[in-house]
């Protein structure tokens, strides 16, 4: 199995490490500073599975690296259109296209597409459900310098078939991705583990780039903790209304967060290098999706507003 990880950043530079330490070919899709570092000196590890080099196969172009079995998308979802052009070649192929991707994937809702993921359905078209994984990372780390990562916060990776099914492709990345030292779960319903995700990344990652705050600081303050409870408790109402999720405890949820010490979330570490938002496939999707099923969240848009007066290229139109 020849595994291209597409988008070489924190977590997707640890899964990359991870695997190709276990063995497993591997090629990655990096740019800049990061992929002339990781070409010329490998890619560097710092992690909670020990401190470790490794050499990979990198460019800038998926393209220009072979065929591949598995691709693992680990590039912010608002990055989609950019990179359409190198995933569009296996379009309809075998390749088995894992989401390990913040806010919800192309494949959560199809008909009709969401316009803030997939606006015109394009990437549904090109992936269908049966080549389709979605993954659900419970890990933290940052891009420490070119060509080094610095992971923490455990290595739990979570895979599902979109429609609930045990495939052979489920087991098959399962599987590489504990021969790699991770902790791979495979979810029957794998629908909720995304939404229960993008529950906790709608409170944590706009009130952390807001606030300029890193997580466990952010939880400490009651008035950022009670901002980040009611963007949750909206993204909880949507999904509730959807039927994808049932009660969901957020008190629980935000002290199981808060035990993260000093870890900044990914949109707080975008907002500090002056990067695009993921406003679109976190806040916006739930937006969408909220006007479709009449719920509510005044909280989520006025966040999203104001986020979007501060993110280069963000969209604050609502």
């Amino acid at each position: 199995m020849r595994v291209a990880v597409v988008g070489a950043g924190a977590i997707g530079g640890f899964l990359a490490g991870a695997l190709a330490r276990a063995g497993v070919p591997v090629a990655i899709v990096a740019r800049g500073a990061h992929l002339a570092a990781i070409r010329h000196d490998g890619l560097a590890i710092e992690s909670d599975l020990g401190t470790f080099r490794v050499r990979v196969d990198a460019s800038d172009d998926l393209r220009e690296l072979g065929e591949v079995d598995v691709l693992a998308l680990t590039f912010k979802a608002h990055q989609w259109p950019g990179l359409l052009p190198q995933l569009a070649q296996f379009g309809g192929g075998a390749a088995t296209v894992v989401t390990f991707q913040n806010g919800l994937p192309f494949w959560y809702v199809r008909e009709p597409p969401l316009r803030s993921v997939d606006p015109q359905g394009t990437i549904g078209r090109l992936f269908s459900d049966d080549v389709v994984l979605g993954g659900v990372v419970h890990v933290s780390g940052h891009v420490a310098a070119p060509g080094v990562i610095v992971q923490s916060g455990g290595l739990r990776f979570v895979l599902g078939d979109p429609l609930g099914r045990q495939t052979a492709r489920l087991d098959a990345v399962a599987a590489a991705l504990r021969a790699g030292g991770l902790d791979a779960q495979t979810d029957a319903n794998v629908r909720a583990t995304v939404w229960l995700k993008l529950v906790n990344n709608v409170g944590l990652n706009p009130v952390s780039a807001l606030r300029r705050m890193t997580i466990r600081p952010m939880l400490a303050n009651p008035a950022a903790r009670a901002q980040v409870r009611a963007l949750m408790a909206e993204a909880m109402h949507v999904g509730q209304a959807m039927g994808v999720i049932e009660d969901v405890d957020l008190d629980a949820r935000i002290d199981y967060a808060a035990r993260l010490d000093d870890v900044k979330t990914s949109m707080l570490q975008d907002r500090e290098r002056g990067r695009e938002l993921e406003l679109e496939p976190i806040l916006g999707s739930v937006m969408e999706l909220a006007k479709r099923y009449a719920v509510a969240v005044p909280h989520v848009s006025e966040t999203y507003a104001a986020l979007g007066r501060t993110s280069p290229g963000g969209s604050a139109d609502g």
